[in-house]
């Protein structure tokens, strides 16, 4: 799918692998759509792109339809929708003060795997009413973001794990479902990505972070995250699969 003019929501727009894929999609001609709970950041990302801004929370249905709908009526069709949007909580499953709360593990799953799929279906709706592209017979591309905590989740990260890897096994099944539509589906599985996340962490334990990596032995950037997710949208044959991008990092369980 050619990227210029095509409409391209992103959820979670505003930081990190979000923001920079809006920064990549506007550069290359497309009208861009920044979803982002943090209003005031999506708003101050949007003025310096000359994008459209929108304050969503993307587990609520009728803020998701709501948002679409804007985006309908001032940018066009939608084409391409991005997830990004999710949390990171590390807890284990029993500590000396009990078992994990419920709570706490429904929360990262109603984020990440059903703020996903809540978006996605919205999104594949719209993409499904839509002409077909002339060149390519598709009429959008969706591109979810995984982690390689579903393949190797370490201790502490059963509901973050559990999260993603319902993501990589929504991909397939999607795929083929939306394929009568022409939509693609894809996953995207990051390792790790020098994102808002690691500010916080002291240099000494971020660079052995990235030793950890065999090569290149360094984090990921947002901006290679955004080339994939461009890459995937020019690329007609990727479909239904999960690609990882962590320069062949496997995770020990500690």
């Amino acid at each position: 799918m050619e990227v210029k003019n095509k409409v391209a929501i992103i959820s979670g727009g505003a930081s990190g692998m979000g923001a920079a894929t809006a920064v990549l999609l506007t550069a290359a001609g497309a009208k861009v759509a920044i979803l982002d709970i943090n209003s005031a950041a999506a708003n101050k990302l949007a003025q310096s792109l000359k994008c459209l801004p929108i304050a969503c929370d993307i587990t609520d249905s009728q803020q998701v339809e709501t948002a679409l709908q804007t985006i309908r009526h001032q940018l066009g069709p939608i084409h391409i929708c991005i997830n990004c949007a999710g949390i990171i909580k590390s807890k284990r499953i029993v500590t000396p003060q009990g078992p994990l709360p419920l709570n706490e593990f429904r929360q990262v799953i109603e984020v990440n795997l059903i703020g996903t799929f809540n978006l996605m279906r919205i999104a594949a709706a719209e993409m499904s009413l839509s002409p077909l592209l002339p060149d390519t017979q598709e009429r959008g591309v969706i591109i979810n973001t995984a982690s390689i905590a579903a393949f190797e989740g370490q201790i502490g990260q059963a509901a973050y794990s559990a999260s993603k890897g319902g993501i990589v096994s929504l991909t397939l099944p999607a795929a083929r479902e939306l394929a009568q539509f022409g939509i693609r589906v894809m996953a995207i599985a990051p390792g790790l990505v020098d994102t808002p996340l690691f500010q916080s962490i002291p240099e000494k334990a971020k660079q052995a972070l990235a030793n950890e990596v065999p090569f290149p032995k360094r984090l990921a950037t947002p901006e290679e995250y955004a080339s994939l997710v461009l890459h995937i949208i020019n690329n007609p044959m990727l479909n239904g699969e999960v690609i990882r991008l962590d320069g062949a990092l496997r995770m020990a369980a500690k």
